[in-house]
């Protein structure tokens, strides 16, 4: 039977509200938004026709209350709810709530979201399908925790183990253990992580495979008993186990290979009755052995690459069966054409362990040309939260060739302005141009192969760094000699004594740059620290400086916020923060303070005040994004000061603890 949708309320947030939105808009689908405090200014609010306000700010107040995204589809009589990923898309309670409230649900049936929202569950039925998985053990009470309980069954699977959160995903409540050391703190900080997560801290041991790829199928089915396939995806390009490049089709899958995998991950389907977009994830062995991880029961972050090599819409296909609509024809058979690339853009802090952080996007200007399809959740003057995940947008390029397609995303990204906040995107860079991914040469232990630092050596680079802080000045300058009410028609740096420098220092990174420069009969003399470069200046103005330098002439573009200069240019992107001349001795921390790295709550603290510990001790875990992260001690010393406590929360740079040296 069929039930066309009219309305639909999207019960997500960020780039999928937005591309859900985009979507349904083609169709003649009226849309509502949700938001919360957090995003009442965010793009996809106003995108949609109406949106509805849920006070608060964290998930569990405000996305995750089924009770108020109900409440509100009855308020604006939308007939259908698209859950989009996370929150409430795999949550079967929400699911079964959708059907009594007379609400289309636009995902598979609460069954299927039940038989596969414990891992350990869905394995057992996907073993009895034919589908081969791994062995491993259940912890699901601190009873399970028992030292010796864990060491037997870990004796059982074998050293490498995963620890993973049993209810939920995003590298979440997972974790790595090598030895038999680590388990059982391994073990309690993987079901922390999860219960603060997902609501539930069980988890679950399995066998780790060694440089194991990430593959996935998507798969599609609606309620007239057809299952299909539309080709796997790459996705093992990873960061603490969370995805951050992905493709289709893979490079180490071939046409028999990706038959095989595609009737594998069609049995999982057919067992699962499965209706609307799903993915059978599977870890693959480098001999081409693949076993069975999960079944993600919604639309995935990286559905794009999917739609470009297919052709196909997966937003549309999924509304168009959940108004009982039978598969599209053309979804029936599918082949991939041409080559996808994905990177997510995270507003984070790799140099710090890839620290999720969060300020105000002064710019975010996404370039546009041939190939190239941007899927955001941010705008220019958007503020990044710390209580959503930190992705702001995900760039996809699409070519004939897989090479074509990384030349397109890495130029388009180089081209985008980002200002504001530290993102990832110089090492999303770094690595679609590394020889060894270019290859397809590549695992999900890829980035512990390649030292991001490394990766990005060559991206802003120290002289560019020094030809953009020279630009900040000179385009300061033109900015203070066009305000000036006094005496407008002298040069620009005009001096009774000409041969007395201006001096700005600027600091970017650890590094600080002095910049001396002088104009003197219309030409511009200068020196960034030692390096003096002859510079012609052809134009400048406070946002833009068109200059030769030893040279080569250059565009560079400039804009400020506070004491903040992004510099854009053809050498990259240069964030220099102007230096105090006279700052003020009472803001300097106390030597051996630790700082917060992001906001966040405590969790724990480690230690008491007086303790004697060790570098690389643990002092304070933050949790900020539903992350853990752990401050440690610097050096040996001595705890002098805890300066939180458990369930406060801090400030980025806020002081945490002090640790003595022991040697004053």
């Amino acid at each position: 039977m069929r039930n066309p949708i009219t309305k639909l309320l999207i019960a997500n947030r960020g780039e999928i509200a937005s591309r859900i939105i985009r979507t349904a808009r083609a169709m003649d689908i009226a849309t509502v938004a949700l938001y919360s405090d957090a995003d009442r200014d965010a793009p996809y609010v106003w995108q949609a026709d109406e949106s509805v306000r849920l006070p608060g700010t964290a998930p569990a107040d405000t996305y995750l209350r089924a009770d108020l995204v109900l409440a509100a589809a009855s308020r604006t009589g939308a007939d259908a709810v698209h859950p989009g990923y996370g929150f409430l898309s795999e949550n079967a309670g929400f699911a079964r709530s959708c059907a009594d409230a007379g609400v289309t649900f636009v995902g598979p049936s609460p069954e299927a979201i039940v038989a596969m929202g414990s891992k350990i569950a869905a394995k057992d039925m996907m073993r009895a399908a034919g589908v081969p998985v791994l062995p491993g053990c259940t912890v699901e009470s601190e009873q399970d925790e028992n030292p010796a309980r864990l060491r037997d069954a870990a004796a059982d699977i074998g050293f490498p183990i995963l620890v993973k959160a049993a209810f939920g995903g995003g590298g979440r409540g997972m974790r790595i253990v090598r030895t038999e050391s680590e388990l059982v703190d391994a073990v309690a900080s993987a079901r922390r992580e999860a219960a603060s997560a997902f609501g539930d801290g069980t988890v679950f041991l399995e066998k780790f495979v060694e440089s194991p790829r990430h593959i996935e199928v998507q798969i599609f089915g609606d309620r007239y008993g057809t299952v299909v396939h539309l080709g796997e995806r790459e996705c093992s390009i990873q960061r603490r186990y969370q995805k951050i490049i992905e493709e289709a089709p893979s490079t180490a899958v071939d046409e028999t290979l990706r038959d095989e995998l595609g009737r594998s991950a069609v049995a999982a389907g057919k067992a699962l009755a499965y209706e609307g977009a799903g993915t059978v994830e599977f870890v693959m062995a480098p001999d081409g052995s693949f076993y069975f991880l999960e079944v993600n029961t919604r639309l995935q972050v990286e559905h794009p690459v999917t739609e470009l090599v297919t052709g196909i819409d997966l937003v549309r296909a999924q509304l168009q069966v959940a108004a009982g609509e039978p598969l599209p024809p053309e979804m029936i058979d599918t082949a991939p054409r041409g080559h996808a690339i994905e990177v997510r853009l995270y507003a984070e802090d790799v140099a710090a362990g890839f620290i999720p952080v969060s300020g105000t996007l002064t710019t975010l200007e996404f370039p546009e040309f041939d190939g190239i399809r941007v899927d955001a959740g941010f705008t220019s003057g958007s503020r990044v939260s710390t209580f959503y995940d930190p992705m702001l947008a995900k760039v996809i390029g699409y070519g004939a060739t897989r090479d074509e397609a990384c030349a397109r995303v890495a130029r388009a990204l180089t081209e985008t302005k980002i200002h504001g906040v530290t993102t990832n995107r110089d090492l999303l860079v770094a690595i679609l141009r590394e020889p060894e991914f270019r290859r397809g040469a590549i695992d999900t232990g890829y980035l512990e192969r390649h030292d991001p630092a490394q990766l990005m050596a060559g991206i802003g680079t120290q002289d560019a760094v020094a030809t953009h802080a020279l630009m900040a000045a000179v385009a300061a300058q033109a900015d203070r000699r066009a305000r000036t009410p006094v005496l407008p028609g002298l040069p620009s740096g005009w001096r009774t004594l000409p041969s007395q420098d201006q001096m700005v220092s600027y600091v970017c990174g650890e590094d600080t740059l002095e910049v001396r420069y002088r104009f003197s009969h219309g030409t511009l003399s200068a020196s960034v620290g030692d390096w003096h470069p002859h510079i012609r200046i052809i134009s400048a103005a406070d946002t833009l400086v068109d200059a030769e330098v030893d040279g080569v002439r250059r565009r560079y573009h400039v804009t400020r916020s506070g004491s903040a200069h992004h510099v854009d240019s053809s050498l990259g992107t240069s964030t220099l923060t102007e230096a105090e001349r006279f700052p003020d001795p009472s803001a300097m921390q106390e030597a051996g303070s630790l700082l917060a790295p992001m906001p966040g709550s405590v969790v724990r603290i480690e230690v008491g005040q007086g303790a004697e510990v060790a570098a690389g001790a643990a002092i304070v875990v933050l949790e900020a994004m539903k992350m853990e992260h752990t401050v440690r001690a610097p050096v040996d010393g001595v705890v002098a000061t805890i300066s939180v406590a458990a369930g406060d929360q801090v400030e980025s740079g806020q002081v945490l603890a002090v640790v003595s040296d022991g040697q004053s």
